[in-house]
């Protein structure tokens, strides 16, 4: 059963949805502690083969730190895309992330046609310098656009704790580290969280690394699950502007399933004509 701002909607199956193209807008944090991570981000390319290699499918590149860098447009060529994500460099000490995201789906927004739209994000899991977007404009543009976000993210400040555990970032060892105060300071971490956040909102997923393995094996079960998703659809019957809430539930709640869907969409205002 389906609720849009509470009021029980009639539900359709969209067969068609699967038939469409696949818009995937990939944005890759470069700046701050990022440089440390890309060691073991390096398999990314080929773990979205199963995605760019699908008929009709498109990507784009964009690196980000404190500046946007669109390393790549959209463009149907696998062999491209792979190529730029196989050339990442470091960046500076900030780490725009409301901006990526908004001038990511501004980009999706303009893709032609029915398509899915889909933002990869890799990156911290807190705004580090954006300058051009808030939480609300961000919120607008992913929901008027019903893109979905799949995070694939890390904790920095989580990062940084467990680099000083394995002994990998003796560099930013302060004297006489406490490796206990380390510990105890791994379970604060992660409070605010912007990936996870717009995950759940469009229905996507949300998967934290810390090493290259748990990277590769997220990184594999997303690329799958993009297209293993179907699509239900609803009209509205309070199409007033702005943001609604929708939920989800089974009627039979003795089935063991897990159940990812959009909890929110923007209607705009109507325009004159």
């Amino acid at each position: 059963m389906i609720e849009d701002d509470g009021i029980e909607q009639i539900v359709h199956l969209d067969e068609a949805a699967e038939s469409k193209p696949l818009s995937l807008m990939v944005a890759v944090q470069c700046g701050r502690r990022a440089g440390r991570k890309l060691d073991r981000i390096k398999g990314l390319p080929a773990m979205l083969d199963p995605i760019l290699n699908e008929p009709n499918s498109e990507a784009a590149v964009l690196f980000f730190d404190s500046k946007l860098n669109l390393a790549r447009d959209f463009t149907s060529n696998p062999d491209v895309i792979e190529d730029e994500l196989r050339n990442i460099g470091g960046g500076d000490q900030e780490a725009a992330v409301l901006d990526a995201v908004a001038y990511s789906a501004r980009l999706l927004a303009k893709r032609p046609g029915e398509r899915e739209r889909v933002l990869l994000l890799v990156s911290e899991t807190r705004d580090h310098g954006s300058r051009f977007a808030n939480l609300d404009e961000v919120l607008r543009l992913i929901g008027e656009n019903y893109i979905s976000v799949y995070a694939v993210p890390f904790s920095a400040y989580l990062s940084q704790q467990l680099d000083a555990l394995r002994g990998t970032n003796k560099d930013e060892w302060p004297p006489n580290m406490d490796i206990l105060e380390k510990l105890a300071a791994i379970r604060q971490a992660m409070r605010k969280n912007i990936p996870q956040t717009l995950a759940e909102l469009t229905g996507g997923e949300y998967r934290m690394f810390h090493t290259q393995k748990t990277f590769e094996a997220d990184m594999i079960d997303l690329a799958n699950n993009v297209h293993s998703r179907y699509a239900l659809s609803f009209e509205p019957k309070n199409p007033h502007p702005g943001l609604h809430q929708i939920r989800v539930r089974l009627r039979d709640r003795s089935k063991k399933v897990t159940v990812l869907y959009r909890t929110t969409y923007w209607m705009g205002e109507e325009k004159e004509q």
